[in-house]
């Protein structure tokens, strides 16, 4: 049996890669129905390219009955709207990220999901990538011993594109809290998935390139509360990387190449090694056979097959309403710390 679903908003480009993957393999069991944008060329390139019906107005997408889930991925100040309306409506719920502007409109989305009991997951890719559930892994399983520090760079190179990205709805500030909360969101999912919620954060955030872009460069130290480091370095004028991940631990080191935009999709060394750890136990690196996708877009199309299996309901929430606030929470801290130049309390908020 497929599940029929509508989109909500195509302002997150991610939302297309879903579509696409859905459209070309019936056997996941999603079938698109309709779609509604609040920019009708938009929508109107978005209903041709994946051959749904454009529909005017969420409540109408909403009321239908052949529609049993939404994706919502309009601009980021609609989400706790799209989110409430779908809620009462029935849908099951995939939200792209960042979850909402504000903490007031994640608890928005929370008390919507639960008054209504729908289910309810957010988008993250990173928690679906096969080296990176093998990096969880590997920590719960203690391979490297007790965790001292986790450091992730997680960049993108939008803010070299000119008036391409200048002129779009990301760097709008009544539709997007800023790039930092936008991607930097990523790297902080990403620390929640593999460490837990911290309890406090010190960042510098900073415009370096153009003044009406801005946020494109940060870095966030956590802390936890056993004394663990953490960092998130996210830079949004970045041509080329190679190096995202990097976890030092009492019983060795675990290091990720080419896991995000700048060092996946450029020319790397022939036979690099996506992901490997140190163990002091034997004395050497362990390569994992996981390979690096060739570029950076298969890691976000790869989502739509973990997304339709949480429809069928054959597996849990990718991430939950309240890890999707907690990833919020340690983005927009982050702003607070670098804007008063103190360390914020995460306990606290």
């Amino acid at each position: 049996m497929s599940i029929g679903i509508g989109i909500l908003g195509f302002a997150h480009g991610h939302v297309n890669a879903y579509c696409n993957q859905w459209r070309q393999n019936p056997d996941m069991g999603v079938r698109l129905i309709a779609g509604h944008d609040r920019d009708p060329g938009r929508l109107e390139e978005a209903a041709g390219t994946h051959q749904i019906e454009a529909v005017d107005g969420a409540a109408a997408l909403l009321a239908r009955a052949d529609i049993d889930a939404v994706a919502i991925a309009a601009e980021t100040a609609f989400h706790a709207d799209l989110v409430e309306q779908a809620a009462a409506a029935g849908k099951a719920i995939i939200l792209q990220k960042p979850m909402a502007l504000s903490m007031d409109e994640a608890d928005r989305i929370i008390a919507a999901v639960q008054r209504a009991g729908v289910p309810f997951t957010m988008a993250w890719q990173m928690r679906a990538d096969p080296q990176n559930i093998e990096i969880k892994r590997l920590l719960d399983e203690g391979a490297i011993g007790r965790v001292f520090m986790l450091r992730r760079r997680h960049g993108l190179g939008t803010h070299l594109w000119g008036e391409r990205f200048a002129s779009s709805w990301h760097v709008d500030v009544s539709l997007n809290r800023g790039m930092w909360a936008d991607d930097a969101a990523h790297a902080a999912d990403f620390l929640l998935w593999m460490l837990g919620e911290p309890v406090s954060v010190m960042a510098e955030i900073a415009t370096l390139h153009n003044p009406a872009v801005p946020d494109d460069n940060g870095m966030a130290i956590y802390r936890y509360a056993d004394g663990t480091f953490a960092e998130i370095v996210s830079s949004f004028t970045c041509a080329a990387a190679e190096n995202t991940t990097e976890i030092i631990g009492e019983r060795g080191s675990i290091i990720q190449n080419y896991g995000d935009a700048p060092s996946c999709n450029v020319p790397r060394p022939e036979g690099g090694i996506g992901l490997k750890w140190y163990s002091v136990d034997d004395g050497r690196w362990h390569s994992s056979p996981i390979p690096s996708p060739p570029e950076h877009g298969h890691r976000i199309a790869a989502l739509a097959q973990p997304l339709a299996a949480f429809l069928h309901g054959h597996c849990p929430p990718i991430a939950t309403a309240a890890e999707g606030r907690a990833a919020l929470k340690m983005t927009l801290a982050a702003y607070d710390s670098a804007r008063d130049g103190r360390r914020i309390d995460l306990t606290k908020l």
